[in-house]
């Protein structure tokens, strides 16, 4: 049997270009998360009330909730419970199976192989805005990636630690509970607990990647899935179709020049021609978009760098030198100007105000 992985992926991004438009996530995502923050004895009203969502719509395994509402969510109890790997250990115990629909359908295929491709496939129908795939890497190892795309939406380190730890689970389905990748990959810097990282995945982590990713050989690929049920299968893939049946939201083309940037950033200024040629755009059709949004590249490109570099200082484990190459200086000189021009305030100053705001 073909593994055919070579680039088997998804995106909730779509190809046209409509502006403005929140993307949604189902709710079954957030299965577990009451008692979770119960568990780490937090307000879970408080933490509920920050981002506008009621306890009673976490694990819905119909209703849909914002996806920058969600990430707020994980963000907001892990800032309130002071647990800041509150995304790992939420995404380490989670069971495949609460993620409804979209983890039926795949948990009921014939073989890992099947199983990862169908969750890749589905994935849109379970949130939007977002990025999946399974590919094999240059030297013959396979990746089970996943990335939020939406530019918007811009701390969301507990959804990237979460939900590789419910890809885990679901890969352990198959393997057993003491499987563990060959390695774990996050967007997002190093955070100080991130021992407890390789503890949770038994396997060596790495931070600031391009996306997040597990990695394994390929062999396993060709396990048989304990509960594969090829008409449950087909059962749930038609009702997740149909629950799917709204207005997909669609990336437009500065969003996705955005996040192109922002994973270009540590490799320092991203130039516009290797972005148009990652995403396959004519570079004057980048300009014209970008034109139309009120914007110029230099501009798109401060104002990521911006929004990156005032959520990174939040996090006290982060010296200014790693915070300006994780932004694309390559001096620190530079990106304390930068800060400077940002908030009339000198990293340091800034960081002291941020951090007395959340204490």
């Amino acid at each position: 049997m073909a593994l055919g992985i070579s680039d088997f992926g998804t995106s909730g991004a779509g190809t046209s270009m409509g502006r403005g438009t929140d993307p949604s996530v189902l709710a079954s995502a957030a299965t577990g998360i009451v008692k979770f923050i119960e568990r780490q004895r937090g307000d879970v009203d408080r933490i509920f009330g920050s981002v506008g969502i009621s306890p009673e719509m976490a694990g819905s395994p119909t209703l849909q909730l914002s996806l920058s509402s969600y990430c707020r969510l994980f963000e907001e109890s892990a800032r309130i419970t002071r647990n800041d790997n509150f995304g790992l250990w939420f995404g380490n115990a989670f069971d495949p199976r609460d993620l409804g629909l979209w983890g039926y359908a795949s948990l009921s295929a014939p073989s890992l192989c099947v199983a990862l491709e169908t969750l890749v496939e589905l994935f849109p129908l379970h949130q939007q805005s977002s990025s999946m795939a399974l590919k094999t890497t240059p030297d013959g190892l396979a990746r089970l990636e996943y990335r939020i795309d939406a530019p918007q939406i811009v701390e969301r380190r507990q959804d990237a630690e979460l939900s590789l730890g419910m890809f885990l689970n679901f890969i352990r389905e198959a393997m057993g509970q003491s499987w563990a990748p060959e390695e774990v990959h996050f967007e997002h810097p190093k955070p100080e607990g991130w021992r407890e990282h390789e503890r949770a995945f038994a396997a060596p982590a790495f931070f600031s990647q391009p996306t997040n990713a597990i990695v394994f050989r390929p062999q396993i690929l060709k396990q048989v899935m304990p509960a594969a049920d090829p008409r449950l299968m087909c059962a749930m893939k038609l009702c997740l179709d149909r629950l799917s049946e709204r207005s997909d939201v669609r990336f437009s083309i500065t969003d996705r020049v955005r996040s192109a940037v922002r994973a270009r950033l540590p490799e320092g200024f991203p130039q516009i021609e290797c972005v148009a040629a990652e995403l396959r755009l004519p570079l004057s059709t980048i300009q014209r978009e970008l034109h139309y949004d009120g914007l110029s590249y230099s501009t798109l490109v401060e104002s990521t760098r911006r929004d990156l570099a005032l959520s990174y200082v939040r996090q006290r484990q982060l010296s200014f030198s790693e915070i300006a190459f994780l932004v694309g200086y390559s001096e620190l000189s530079a990106f304390s100007r930068a800060v400077r021009r940002w908030t009339g305030l000198s990293p340091r100053a800034l960081r002291a105000e941020v951090l007395d705001k959340q204490s």
